[in-house]
């Protein structure tokens, strides 16, 4: 294996030094009269060197793990055979504990991670062109906050949470600074600032009369910024060692992930002791969260070196500017807040990894997932792991294979198979369900799983909800299948005149639903395709709503 990588490598270089030369012939014949021209060929090979650069960095990468696995014979140069050892050796080792042998086990896990430590110190080269680039933007960011504080500040108002109010100037104050004011035990546990209702950095000035809010941890939405700012410093550990393409790095219900497009290549859970280190380096430096606004075609020559970034401003960009974020080596397109600096995050974990697609999308690309989860201080982090231990036991998946309730196919992804066990529990739930309607005077009905297009187009439906539809076309005319029944309750009210006699009308239906859910999101029973709901609606005068 070792062989052909290096095989590999040796073209890559080849093929690396003709498009060098390539570029350079063609600037060349480049005109004089137009020196910022750049030809449709030269922006192609421009590309495709940039390219093989990133693969080249690769394929370094593999050839130097495969040599590192390989075993002694195989690294030995060729020459005379190695000398017998000696007998006595030999007695010791038979002689020698079990316990080594344990030890010998345990640390498997450290020679993996060992075998990977030298990829830390290989940053991609994009890494420093990045940098030049948002240095020069930084400055000019930094000139123009001097201006407008030495120019455009003024006296302003700020309403804190208890009715006080503080004053401040426009520019220069930021709600670090008050919270610092008001109690530095406050100013330490603040995570986020909410200014006139819309998060804020901590360290960002304020540039009006105001109201302030500062959150901790204990909310939802300060947990939010918290784990994404987390998971910006997974992400720039994994720039560092994995060199590949960052995608998405959200916040999640518990925790957060990133995405990362390395083409090829795997994650393994022997890699995480070297991840989790490396964030503890960020965390230690203590690297503050910068926010910059920038032209959207500044950031596409940013960010060229990563074909999901550019989709990203081309596709969910619709205005001239956006903004990013950086700490540390780390810029990527965000739209923030944060907290100050990468020391606020006491605890962090890696916890699992996955493979995913592009946005969810099973014809895109194959992308590495790596989950973490972080708080402010090492007892919550244990508190959470038990908490953990425990849910791991009760999962739903776990239990339903092993009391063979139900089961997932891929022939059917994202539909259910009720064994007999599963399905009598599933008809008790359904039994119960059926007396509470028949207790609130609901009436059951059965409505078709296949309606025409047009309902949903009046209903509003399709406009907005298509793409998430299973439609096809019958006889020229376009169906679907109902991803939810209101619609088809409302055909059912309105089939006849009604009298306000039968008011309240209270319906309900047990019937199939069916929602084109990308493939990437399916798990277990909590993210189906195919499902049935205790789905029921009112139909009631205006008098009624309020009984």
């Amino acid at each position: 294996a070792a062989e052909v990588a290096a095989l590999r490598l040796s073209r890559q270089e080849q093929e690396l030094r003709w498009l060098t030369a390539e570029v350079g012939r063609l600037k060349e014949q480049a005109t004089p009269c137009c020196p910022g021209a750049c030809s449709p060929e030269l922006q192609r090979l421009r590309a495709e060197n940039e390219k093989l650069r990133y693969r080249l960095l690769h394929l370094r990468r593999s050839l130097a793990a495969e040599l590192a696995r390989a075993t002694p014979a195989e690294r030995r140069p060729p020459g005379p055979a190695a000398a017998e050892p000696p007998a006595s050796s030999e007695k010791v080792s038979r002689a020698a504990p079990a316990a080594a042998v344990n030890q010998n086990r345990e640390g498997k896990t450290n020679e993996a991670v060992n075998r990977h430590r030298h990829d830390l110190q290989c940053e991609p080269t994009f890494i420093e062109d990045r940098l030049k680039l948002y240095e020069a933007l930084k400055k000019e960011h930094d000139t123009l906050l001097a201006y407008r504080v030495a120019n455009q500040s003024k006296p302003v108002k700020i309403i804190l949470t208890d009715g006080k109010i503080a004053e401040g100037e426009s520019w220069k104050t930021t709600p670090y600074q008050l919270a610092v004011g008001m109690s530095q035990a406050l100013a330490s546990n603040a995570v986020i600032a909410k200014v006139n209702g819309e998060l804020w950095d901590l360290d960002r000035p304020l540039e009006g009369d105001c109201t302030l809010e500062l959150l901790t941890f204990d909310s939802k939405e300060a947990k939010a910024v918290y784990w994404h700012s987390s998971a910006h410093i997974l992400g720039e550990a994994m720039e560092g060692y994995f060199g590949g393409c960052l995608c998405y790095g959200p916040p999640i219900e518990n925790g957060f992930y990133y995405d990362m497009y390395m083409e090829d290549r795997g994650v393994s859970s022997t890699e995480f002791p070297l991840l989790e280190n490396r964030c503890k380096s960020i965390i230690k430096e203590k690297q503050a969260f910068e926010r910059l606004e920038v032209k959207k075609e500044i950031l596409l020559d940013m960010f060229k070196y990563n074909k999901f970034k550019c989709r990203i401003l081309n596709e969910k960009v619709n205005t001239p500017t956006t903004t990013i974020y950086r700490c540390g080596p780390l810029i990527d397109l965000c739209r923030g807040p944060h907290v100050r600096h990468t020391g606020k995050i006491k605890a962090l974990k890696i916890v699992k990894n996955s493979s995913t697609y592009w946005e969810g999308k099973s014809d895109m690309e194959t992308l590495q997932r790596i989950y973490g989860i972080s708080f402010p201080d090492n007892k919550m982090m244990k508190e959470w792991e038990k908490f953990q231990e425990e849910a791991r036991n009760r999962d739903h998946r776990k239990i339903g294979k092993e009391q063979e309730l139900f089961f997932f196919h891929d022939l059917s992804p994202g539909s259910c198979f009720f064994l007999p066990r599963g399905a009598f529990l599933y008809n008790t739930l359904v039994d119960f369900i059926r007396e509470e309607y028949h207790r609130r005077n609901f009436t059951e009905v059965v409505s078709p799983n296949i309606f025409n297009s047009k309902l949903w187009e009046a209903s509003g439906h399709w406009q907005h909800y298509s793409e998430n539809m299973f439609s096809f076309e019958v006889e020229k005319e376009t169906f679907a299948l109902k991803p939810m029944n209101c619609p088809g309750h409302c055909l059912m009210f309105a089939h006849r005149p009604r009298s306000w006699r039968e008011m309240p009308l209270r319906l309900a239906d047990f019937g199939v639903l069916h929602r084109n859910e990308l493939s990437g999101t399916l798990s277990g029973l909590t993210r189906v395709r195919r499902f049935q709901q205790d789905d029921a609606h009112i139909f009631c005068t205006i008098e009624q709503v309020k009984k």
